[in-house]
C-alpha cells in the first residue's frame, strides 16, 4: 500500500505549480483569485516540507531553484492528470477538444473531414485553431496539436499520422506551354516555386538530376504547402507538394503530378499532446479518428 501521509497539502502544490509557470507570486495570485501573501505563505509551507528552496528571490520577481525546477514539471503533469480525472468523472471531458494545426493540413484535410469526427462524437464539441507555431499547452488551453517535423518534441507525446513525401505538381496549362512534361528534365524548363527548399535537392537527385542547381531561380518562399499549390494552380511555376493533401484538386484536374517518383525525408505529420494527457478519453478518441481516416495515406 502506497503511504501518501507524507504529501504536502494539495492547495500549496496548486499555488506553487501557478508560481511555477508565471514566475511571479503577484501575478499567480491574481490568476488564483488570492492575495500575494497567501500565495507566499502556501510556498513557504511547500519549502519547510520539501526542507530547501523552491523559488530563488529576486529584485524584479523570483526564479525557480534547482529542485524547483524538476518539482515543477512534475507538479504540473500531476495536476494535468488529476484534472483529467476529474472531469471524466463529472462528465464533462468530452465537452470541447480544442486543437491547434498547421495549415495545409487544417486546409486539406481537417476542415474536409471534421464534420464525419463530430457526427460520430456529438458529445464533443471541436475547436480548431490554424497557426504555424508549436502551441504552448501549459499556457494555451489548447488539447492537442497537428504538427510537422521529425516526433521529438520535449514532453509532448507524438503520434505519427503520416509520413511527409513528397514530387513536383503544376497546372495542366503550365504543362501545355512547353508541350507536356515528359521527362524530370522538362521541369527545369519551367518556373520553380520555393526553388530553396531542400525536397527539391531531394527528388532532382532521385529523379537523376543529381547536381542540379536551382540558384538561378527568383528567391521565393511561400510557406504552407496550400499557398504554393495555390500557386501552382494558377499558372505561376511548378510545386514541391505532398500528394495526399491534394487529391481533389488532381482528381479535377486543377494540378497535375507528371511522376509517381515520390521521396521522404524522415519527416512526418504528428498528432502531438502532453504526455500527462495521455489517457484522456477525449484525445484518445480523436487520435482513433485520425488513424483510421489516415491509414490510406500511410501505404
Amino acid at each position: 500500500m502506497v503511504d501518501r501521509t507524507n504529501l504536502p497539502p494539495l492547495a500549496a502544490i496548486r499555488v506553487f505549480e501557478e508560481a511555477a509557470r508565471c514566475k511571479n507570486f503577484t501575478l499567480a495570485a491574481d490568476k488564483l483569485g488570492m492575495t500575494q501573501a497567501a500565495v507566499s505563505y502556501q510556498i513557504k509551507i511547500l519549502e519547510e516540507r520539501v526542507g530547501a528552496p523552491l523559488f530563488i528571490r529576486e529584485a524584479r520577481g523570483v526564479s525557480l531553484s534547482e529542485i524547483g525546477n524538476v518539482f515543477a514539471e512534475k507538479a504540473t503533469e500531476a495536476l494535468n492528470i488529476l484534472n483529467d480525472a476529474f472531469a471524466e468523472a463529472k462528465g464533462i471531458s468530452q465537452q470541447t477538444l480544442a486543437i491547434s494545426v498547421i495549415p495545409t493540413f487544417a486546409t486539406n484535410f481537417l476542415a474536409r473531414k471534421l464534420g464525419g469526427f463530430q457526427m460520430e462524437n456529438p458529445n464533443i464539441a471541436v475547436r480548431v485553431e490554424v497557426s504555424e507555431s508549436l502551441v504552448d499547452f501549459s499556457a494555451s488551453g489548447f488539447d492537442v496539436a497537428v504538427r510537422g517535423g521529425q516526433g521529438n518534441w520535449r514532453g509532448l507525446a507524438s503520434h505519427l499520422l503520416i509520413p511527409t513525401r513528397f514530387t513536383p505538381m503544376l497546372s495542366p496549362d503550365l504543362a501545355a506551354t512547353i508541350g507536356g512534361v515528359h521527362t524530370p528534365e522538362d521541369l527545369l524548363r519551367l518556373h520553380i516555386l520555393s526553388p530553396a527548399d531542400p525536397w527539391w535537392n531531394r527528388w532532382t537527385a532521385a529523379a537523376g538530376l543529381e547536381g542540379t542547381d536551382l540558384t538561378g531561380e527568383v528567391r521565393q518562399h511561400f510557406g504552407p504547402q496550400v499557398l504554393e499549390a495555390s500557386a501552382a494552380i494558377a499558372g505561376q511555376g511548378v510545386a514541391m507538394l505532398t500528394p495526399a493533401f491534394f487529391q481533389d484538386e488532381l482528381k479535377s484536374g486543377r494540378l497535375i503530378q507528371p511522376f509517381g517518383l515520390t521521396c521522404e525525408d524522415g519527416s512526418g505529420y504528428w498528432l502531438v499532446f502532453p504526455e500527462s494527457h495521455r489517457h484522456s478519453q477525449k484525445i484518445r478518441t480523436f487520435r482513433k479518428w485520425l488513424d483510421i481516416e489516415t491509414q490510406d495515406w500511410r501505404t
